[in-house]
């Protein structure tokens, strides 16, 4: 029993970066909605090749791009020719290309961002 109810706790994962507004009003709205979540600073513990691989495969790495930051600017032109697997490179060399937050349900990516609807953030989230 105690298990299940820790996965259950674990099960949604928020990747993202503290001064982040957005990530800031992801979170508060998983706390006010009573969501069990946790959350990963990816300054501090940047994802994986492995992990953005699966992520690139659950969302694709269009809507995963943070197009608005400094990181996704300073990378030259050739970025608009990038495959999937180069930006799984860029994203697991750079997680400030990230858009953020991404929620990862069940092991699952199913969310970045935090911008849709919150019944579509619901849905997406399996809440």
């Amino acid at each position: 029993m105690w298990s299940s109810t820790f996965n259950n706790f674990m099960s949604i994962q928020v990747y993202g970066i503290p001064n982040c507004g957005t990530c800031k009003k992801a979170l508060l709205w998983l706390e006010n909605n009573n969501i069990p979540h946790e959350f990963i600073n990816t300054k501090d513990n940047p994802p994986t090749h492995a992990m953005v691989e699966d992520w690139v495969k659950s969302l694709g790495s269009a809507p995963m791009r943070n197009t608005s930051g400094q990181s996704y600017r300073a990378l030259d032109d050739t970025k608009k020719t990038f495959t999937e697997e180069k930006w799984v490179e860029a994203f697991a060399n750079d997680a400030m290309l990230l858009k953020r937050p991404l929620f990862v349900k069940d092991g699952t990516a199913v969310l970045v961002g935090f911008k849709d609807k919150e019944e579509i953030i619901r849905q997406k989230l399996g809440l």
